[in-house]
């Protein structure tokens, strides 16, 4: 490697990560201060802790990144099944086309039309709120959904289409199949996509501002309303917090996505030594 590649390599990496590692140093710092570093302190996550109004935000947070994630994952790998045995080669690139719609468009501009389509089908209802956490679950789902669909689907084209009809052949049937055989092989994307929808739910911001309703407030929400008067060192203590977590969770991911490629290149192998 070039020592220009390696230099261009090493401040790529200190650009992105160095606003992070400020914020990780001065959650711990003893003071306010986010220019003077007074000394080691714990007491800003200790401040957290009793911060029953964040820690309830939190909760919401984790609660509906959670459903949204059962949700997707189960519909979009039953997408990704469906589109896979789609015989028509114009059908299933519109339903391609249609599955990335969600992840080309803008936060803003889907945030707004779920918003007033939410709006819309209440006061054709007459509820007399349009926005709570259901419309908030609705709209995590609707932009979760094409990630998981992204992560089966190609596990879906790289199993042998002969392992299922095998299965049907000794006795099972289709849905046993799809259970005993099918689900197996894709479980690595299955994860991965699950994965990727509880960070992308965990995260979100303008879809979540735009969908929410008063009785429901997030964590990004939450920070939002802080930062029009002043954020406290106590939201970089919750900031190092996440961030170790959605790290933890890309690193799972990483691990199951090489495991999975792995078996394959054995598998492979093991397909050519025997032919």
């Amino acid at each position: 490697m070039k020592l220009s590649a390696k230099i261009y390599t090493t401040i790529i990496f200190v650009f992105l990560f160095a606003p992070i590692m400020v914020m990780l140093l001065f959650s711990f710092n003893e003071a306010k201060s986010l220019s003077v570093y007074s000394g080691f302190s714990m007491q800003w996550y200790k401040e957290l802790l009793s911060d029953r109004n964040t820690l309830h935000s939190v909760k919401n947070t984790l609660i509906l990144a959670f459903a949204a994630t059962v949700i997707s994952t189960f519909m979009g790998t039953a997408a990704a099944v469906g589109i896979n045995k789609l015989r028509s080669k114009w059908y299933r690139a519109a339903m391609n086309t249609v599955t990335d719609i969600p992840m080309t468009n803008p936060d803003i501009i889907t945030g707004i039309s779920l918003m007033l389509m939410f709006v819309f089908v209440g006061r054709l209802v007459g509820a007399s709120t349009s926005l709570s956490f259901w419309t908030m679950l609705v709209a995590h789902v609707t932009f979760c959904l094409p990630y998981v669909i992204l992560q089966v689907l190609p596990k879906l084209q790289q199993m042998d289409n002969a392992l299922p009809e095998a299965a049907m052949d000794l006795g099972c049937t289709p849905m046993r199949a799809l259970l005993k055989v099918e689900l197996p092989e894709i479980l690595p994307g299955i994860v991965t996509g699950a994965i990727m929808a509880f960070t992308l739910s965990l995260d979100d911001f303008v879809i979540s501002y735009f969908t929410a309703g008063n009785s429901f407030e997030t964590l990004p929400i939450r920070i939002y309303s802080m930062t029009k008067k002043t954020v406290t060192p106590k939201m970089y203590s919750l900031a190092t917090i996440i961030f170790f977590v959605t790290m933890s969770l890309l690193l799972i991911s990483n691990f199951v996505d090489n495991d999975d490629r792995k078996k394959l290149r054995e598998a492979r192998k093991s397909g050519k030594m025997h032919d």
